[in-house]
This record gives structure tokens, sequence and C-alpha cells, in this order.
């Protein structure tokens, strides 16, 4: 029930742009479709930090930092979230986790790497 896999991580130059997927390919509908799903990331000495959320409604919040560069979404036929990112900047390399949350019960993925370089 709670394995979550990103994908989509790599190289990006700053200015470019780049979709996170994450997949909650165990899970049944009648429990992912409720959950809160959200994206963080911990870059290097650093610790973890939210990025954006997206409620069971599709109530998106984001960081003050990624605010108009970043979009969340959510697929629940295909039990899916995205993180779909603009305008990168250097300081938006990190490993970039998913993570589930229902009733105070929190699952997360293993993360993908995400790198800005030029």
């Amino acid at each position: 029930q709670g394995l979550l896999v990103e994908s989509g991580g790599g190289l990006v130059q700053p200015g470019g742009s780049l979709r996170l997927s994450c997949a909650a390919p165990t899970t049944n509908t009648s429990v992912f479709n409720p959950s809160t799903m959200a994206w963080y990331r911990q870059a290097p000495g650093k610790e973890r930090d939210l990025v954006a959320t997206i409620t069971s409604d599709s109530t998106v919040t984001y960081a003050d930092s990624v605010k108009g560069r970043f979009t969340i979404s959510r697929d629940n036929a295909r039990k899916k979230i995205y993180l779909q990112m603009n305008e990168r900047a250097p300081e938006d390399a990190a490993v970039y986790y998913c993570n589930r949350n229902l009733g105070g019960q929190t699952f997360w993925g293993r993360g993908t790497q995400v790198t800005v370089s030029s």
C-alpha cells in the first residue's frame, strides 16, 4: 500500500524545464484518491523541505521559492502525481521525494535526483 516510485529526474540547464512523476502502483484507488500528496526536496547538507502539496480535491499549495515556476497535479485514475518544473534555478538542485498522507499515515518514495547545471 505504501510504495511510491518517483521518476523523471536528471540534468537540466538553468532556465530549463523538467517534469517529475510519482506513481503509487500498489495503492488502491480508494486509498490514493482521498490522500494528500506532496513533493519535498532535499539538497546536500540541508533539511528536507516541502515543495508543493495537492489535496484530494486538487487544492494546491507551494513553497514561496517555487511559486509561479512549479506546478503540481494529480491523475487519480493512474494513481500518479506530477511536478512540472519551469525556469529551473541552481537552487532547485536536490533529491525530490514524493509523499502520501492519509489520516496521519505517511509514506515516502526513495527520491529522484535533479541536477541543474550549464
